[in-house]
């Protein structure tokens, strides 16, 4: 099964898009303040789950997912 595959991604991808568009609208300052850190945040999910995902031994994805 590929990464795709997973709703969890997908849906994750489709979050973090959103975010993006927008954030992008967003004055300087909230850009500066809250707008990195919430695009960065919902990034992260997505990226993640695609770590985890490449994980070739039972042990190792365990001590990853924990």
């Amino acid at each position: 099964m590929k990464l795709e595959e997973f709703q969890v991604y997908r849906l994750a991808m489709d979050i973090a898009a959103e975010i993006w568009r927008k954030a992008v609208k967003w004055d300087y300052f909230s850009k500066e303040t809250i707008g990195k850190q919430l695009v960065k945040a919902a990034d992260s999910v997505a990226v993640n789950l695609s770590e985890g995902f490449g994980r070739f031994f039972y042990k190792e994805e365990k001590q990853f997912c924990y």
